[in-house]
């Protein structure tokens, strides 16, 4: 089960910074933060499953989720990841769908709830968020036709680099200024990919070879960053 935790006011949350409500007034953001609720999952924890009905909109106060749809033969497909700032289920909310994916934490993540009527209460009086919201829907469209292209024409190989590419930019890199800032899996990564697990671990061990990367457990270190983009065939 996920546990309450203290409420961050909203007016000093560096997420939100980060976020779709970066930009609110003082009197929205004060409704914000006392229709919100807050609670923390811990890794692994699921925030919600394909399915159900939602009933607001998660914004990531910190930590890292992965969204995921069920194929039909029940097989996980990553469709994306979310990091601080980050809101979830604003598309379901909007279009009045079931959730398409489930929203599991990946470590202990801290999430703010906020309640339909509230979502839609800001909309429809505050005309830079829904100008926010249009730019991330176009932003998601956007990935999905370039992740739609790059598995019909890419290489393998150069999917799987791309995929390091992207969890790099998507959560940066530890102290160490390498090591790419989150623990997967080899399926994981494989899904990210586009690939089966047994290419994604051929794949890496290749990278390692090639002085590319560095595999740390789950953890996957840059070595080469060039490199990388080069393999990737992408332009940095």
């Amino acid at each position: 089960m996920s546990k309450k935790q203290l409420q961050p006011e909203c007016q000093f949350c560096e997420a939100r910074f980060k976020s779709v409500f970066c930009d609110l007034n003082d009197e929205d953001l004060n409704l914000l933060n006392l229709s919100k609720g807050c609670n923390t999952f811990k890794k692994g924890q699921l925030i919600f499953n394909e399915g159900g009905f939602p009933h607001g909109l998660f914004c990531v106060n910190s930590g890292k989720i992965k969204i995921a749809q069920s194929g039909d033969e029940g097989k996980e497909q990553i469709v994306r990841f979310a990091k601080d700032g980050d809101i979830l289920g604003y598309r379901t909310l909007l279009s009045g769908d079931k959730y398409s994916c489930s929203a599991t934490a990946l470590d202990d993540t801290s999430i703010c709830f906020i309640p339909k009527d509230t979502f839609f209460k800001l909309i429809a009086k505050n005309a830079n968020l829904s100008m926010e919201i249009m730019k991330l829907l176009a932003h998601d469209l956007k990935n999905a036709e370039r992740k739609i292209t790059d598995l019909a024409q890419k290489p393998v190989r150069e999917r799987m680099a791309e995929a390091l590419l992207f969890l790099k930019e998507t959560y940066g890199y530890e102290s160490d200024n390498a090591t790419i800032n989150v623990s997967l899996s080899r399926e994981e990564i494989a899904n990210i990919a586009g690939t089966a697990r047994e290419t994604a671990t051929r794949l890496l061990s290749e990278f390692k070879d090639d002085g590319i990367v560095e595999l740390v457990g789950k953890k996957i270190k840059i070595l080469n960053h060039q490199k990388l983009v080069k393999t990737a065939n992408v332009f940095d």
